[in-house]
């Protein structure tokens, strides 16, 4: 069936829409759409989305996430293998790195990677025939915001929240840092990780943040607000 932006999208469904935009210029397809030689066809139920100028992908509410090359993931590394890391990143097999994926790295200054670590870092390669290898630098060579992450607090959500919270029109990152100084990273896999200046704000944020994937940006304000007035009242 031929759907349009803003429809609920059934596996096996097309769209001239993405095809025509894709002869006047180039078109970025994400999760859930794939493109064959006659038309672009959907891939998961959910709904038809577009980000200016031509990025489409569907928004469904899974948590099971599926590799895809360019994105920023969290994963915790599970072993170490020679010059490699395998990393879990919560798709149906680990990821790798190579210990020369990050800052300096060299065979005589390796990465202090220990089992057990929260790595910040983008998929370098991906497809349903090999395992994800990750990356922890730019293009560049400099980590950026990559690399492992300490201490701080790694909670699961559902992919939805993490679309919701990385738009910019979502009020939830502003609403929060309008209340609390903290530092966030955001993984495309469903996984965030926060660090804020106590433990019970590190955990008040991570509440928040839970409970803004059904809210709207009238009603993240007023939570976040509400939220720290508790915290306030109980610091006095």
């Amino acid at each position: 069936m031929k759907v349009s932006i803003g429809d609920v999208v059934l596996p096996g469904d097309f769209s001239d829409e993405i095809v025509a935009a894709g002869e006047k210029g180039k078109v970025i397809l994400g999760p859930g759409l794939r493109k064959e030689p006659d038309a672009v066809y959907v891939t998961k139920a959910g709904v038809l989305r577009k980000r200016n100028p031509n990025t489409y992908w569907i928004d469904s509410y899974q948590k099971r996430y599926i590799p895809s090359r360019g994105e920023n993931v969290i994963g915790v590394v599970t072993q170490k293998s020679g010059d490699n890391f395998r990393v879990d990143i919560g798709g149906s097999c680990p990821a790798t790195i190579s210990y020369l994926s990050f800052e300096g790295a060299t065979k005589k200054n390796r990465p202090e990677v220990q089992t057990g670590d929260v790595l910040y870092a983008k998929v370098l390669v991906a497809g349903k025939d090999m395992e994800p290898e990750l990356l922890c630098v730019d293009s560049r060579g400099l980590k950026g915001r990559l690399g492992v992450l300490t201490d701080g607090f790694l909670f699961k959500c559902s992919l939805n929240l993490i679309r919701k919270i990385l738009n910019p029109n979502c009020q939830l990152l502003n609403s929060l840092k309008n209340e609390w100084p903290f530092e966030m990273a955001a993984g495309m896999n469903g996984r965030i990780w926060i660090k804020a200046k106590s433990s019970r704000e590190t955990l008040a944020l991570g509440n928040a943040i839970l409970g803004a994937e059904f809210l709207s940006n009238e009603e993240i304000k007023s939570m976040c607000t509400n939220i720290a007035t508790i915290l306030a009242g109980h610091v006095s």
